[in-house]
């Protein structure tokens, strides 16, 4: 068991750390667009700042902790006898499908950051601001599924996260406004 709760502890710490570059990759992201705009010299200036910035996180930060987060929890879930054990509960399978959505987000991600590292920008401000809460509902989704290990309430959790987006979505146009109202 001492043996299973170094995996977990490292399994976690690289789990934080990846939600962390995640988080922040697209902050950077928002900033790389609203740079964009700007006047030269500025914008130039701006726009190689933030990509050496985003280029050290993604691949100093970022890629690492996914990588070693997953080589962590494949060893706890299938070389341990708890983890083997866990395999067969559902809410590990509910919880397993939301990593494979956050997997699914974090490839977005890497397309964003090789768009903008070639100066392509594709998306708004607004978009980005609004993909970065989805990487904080996964991280809800898979915590209380983690705590709580019950799938079998997946649907009060369904309709939770989606009032929780909900909730995102109105402190996101309330604090849309603030900063329109603030740049007047």
């Amino acid at each position: 068991m001492e043996y299973y709760n170094y995996l977990k502890s490292l399994h976690l710490i690289f789990v934080i750390t990846w939600f962390a570059g995640l988080f922040y990759i697209v902050r950077l992201f928002v900033y790389q667009i609203e740079a964009a705009q700007k006047p030269s010299p500025e914008k130039e200036i701006l726009q190689k700042q933030y990509k050496i910035m985003t280029y050290r996180l993604w691949y100093i930060i970022t890629w690492p902790s996914a990588v070693l987060a997953s080589i962590f929890a494949f060893w706890m879930l299938f070389f341990t006898d708890l983890g083997r054990s866990w395999l067969q509960m559902p809410w590990m399978h509910v919880k397993l499908g939301f990593v494979f959505v956050l997997y699914l987000y974090h490839a977005k991600c890497h397309q964003i950051f090789k768009q903008l590292q070639n100066d392509e920008v594709k998306y708004s401000t607004n978009f980005m601001r609004l993909w970065n809460e989805g990487a904080t509902i996964i991280l809800f989704a898979v915590v209380f599924l983690v705590i709580l290990k019950n799938a079998v309430n997946w649907i009060y959790g369904v309709i939770g996260i989606f009032l929780f987006s909900i909730l995102i979505m109105l402190g996101f146009k309330f604090y849309k406004k603030i900063r329109e109202r603030n740049q007047s």
